[in-house]
């Protein structure tokens, strides 16, 4: 099992603990953050990109299932249309990491952090975040605006990450 990063960037050789920019977080202690292998399709965007995602649990209604998936899928990433191009024209880095160090910090999000350095023990660059979204079986939804998406995913039984919705267009 490993954790993982995703990053425009290239060469990282060591993740040193940073403050959280996130308001809500302790700005006291420094992370490393990574990612699990089930949330890593979440990443799979230029890092700004505003993205509604969610996917099925044990607790997922058939209702939500027929709402929030057109097909076989069950884990979905939504974008806004203006983002196609970046997301076509970017590349990605995936870092992996030995779990060992990373303790859970929100297992909806399926995050894990780490209070001390960590060295990627494997990079694996990505050419086509389209490409590799789809290899892993997630259903890619792109529309105008975010936000009824959003409304949506919070009511529903899914589990579901919003990120960087600052950066979404204002709501319709």
């Amino acid at each position: 099992m490993y954790f993982y990063h995703l990053s425009e960037e290239p060469n990282i050789t060591q993740f040193a603990p940073r403050v959280p920019d996130r308001e809500d977080m302790d700005k006291s202690k420094p992370l490393v953050w990574a990612i699990d292998e089930i949330s890593l399709p979440n990443y799979l965007v230029p890092r700004d990109c505003p993205r509604v995602t969610y996917r099925t649990n044990e607790n997922t209604s058939q209702e939500d299932i027929a709402r929030f998936f057109s097909g076989q899928s069950r884990h979905c990433v939504a974008i806004e249309h203006d983002w196609f191009g970046r997301m076509a024209n970017t590349t990605l880095y995936l870092y992996a990491f030995d779990p060992t160090g990373f303790y859970l910090q929100d297992g909806c999000a399926g995050y894990y952090v780490s209070e001390q350095t960590q060295t990627p023990v494997a990079v694996t660059k990505i050419d086509d975040l389209f490409q590799e979204l789809f290899k892993r079986d997630v259903e890619l939804r792109m529309l105008s605006n975010l936000w009824e998406l959003s409304d949506a995913v919070i009511q529903s039984t899914l589990r579901y990450s919003n990120c960087r919705m600052r950066n979404a267009k204002p709501r319709a």
